[in-house]
């Protein structure tokens, strides 16, 4: 097969962009695979979260700030040993990798307040 002049150029050329745009392709392909940062604000009141649900992919990095507008509140979800404690008026953020997936219920595990629920949707990668 003998190639012409033309052919040679627009191999060369095809190969220059190839060579040009594989950084650029290689950091969409890593950022697709990468975990993400979910970030929420999340209110309680009136013995409620807001919003009381809330939907990650699996090995997302969360985020819940939640802050409460009254009464003190707790944030408890099992299944990934997380509890902590939201002063009256105060806030109070966790930070977890969603690792893994389904539904899970938080709740607030404060005396009174059993009926202050919500659920983290983990959706599998």
């Amino acid at each position: 097969m003998t190639l012409n002049r033309r052919t040679l150029g627009f191999m060369l050329i095809g190969a220059g962009a190839f060579l040009l745009a594989g950084p650029a392709v290689a950091r969409l392909f890593a950022q697709e695979q990468g975990p993400n940062r979910r970030e929420f604000v999340m209110k309680a009141k009136d013995y409620q979260f807001t919003p009381a649900r809330l939907e990650v992919l699996q090995d997302d990095l969360v985020k819940v700030t939640v802050q409460s507008e009254d009464v003190a509140y707790s944030f408890t979800i099992d299944e990934y040993r997380l509890s902590k404690r939201i002063p009256a008026g105060g806030s109070t953020t966790l930070e977890f990798r969603a690792d893994q997936a389904g539904t899970f219920a938080f709740y607030s595990n404060m005396t009174g307040q059993a009926k202050m629920r919500g659920e983290l949707i983990v959706r599998a990668r």
